[in-house]
């Protein structure tokens, strides 16, 4: 009840207030960044090795498990990794901890990747290796079909 009769004797205070309310709300609202798709610091390496030919459980047991047993003893910064093996195709995802230095992962990727292909059967290509941040993968795929 005390700020009514405070707001009764004082107007201009409280329509001053208002006023600045309003534009310091106004000016905030503008200054603040929106994104359809926020920046997320988590920087992946995709490495793509070809064999043509080989069954997924081959390229799993041939070059899945020996990549991803070299990555994780030379590879600094690796969060987690998700393979996947399909009919010729051996696909290793490699997430770093956020603010990793992904340049120096992609020369150690690379080193690695380079003299893992001595050890590996013959005919296999040397692998593609990609890199991307989360935040330009989408988080949802929606699809609508009818009848």
């Amino acid at each position: 009840m005390w700020i009514v009769r405070l707001a009764l004797r004082r107007p201009y205070t409280f329509v001053v207030l208002a006023i600045l309310i309003l534009i310091l709300g106004t000016l905030l609202a503008l200054r603040t960044p929106t994104d359809i798709f926020p920046n997320i610091n988590i920087p992946v390496v995709s490495i793509i090795w070809t064999y043509n030919g080989l069954a997924p459980q081959d390229i799993a047991s041939r070059i899945i498990t020996l990549q991803e047993r070299n990555l994780t003893t030379t590879v600094n910064d690796i969060e987690h990794l998700e393979s996947q093996s399909l009919n010729g195709v051996a696909v290793i995802k490699v997430f770093f901890h956020p603010g990793a230095n992904i340049s120096t992962a992609i020369a150690q990727i690379a080193g690695q990747s380079q003299t893992q292909l001595k050890q590996l059967p013959a005919g296999t290509t040397a692998p593609l290796i990609i890199t991307y941040s989360a935040s330009s993968v989408p988080i949802l795929q929606l699809a609508l079909s009818s009848p």
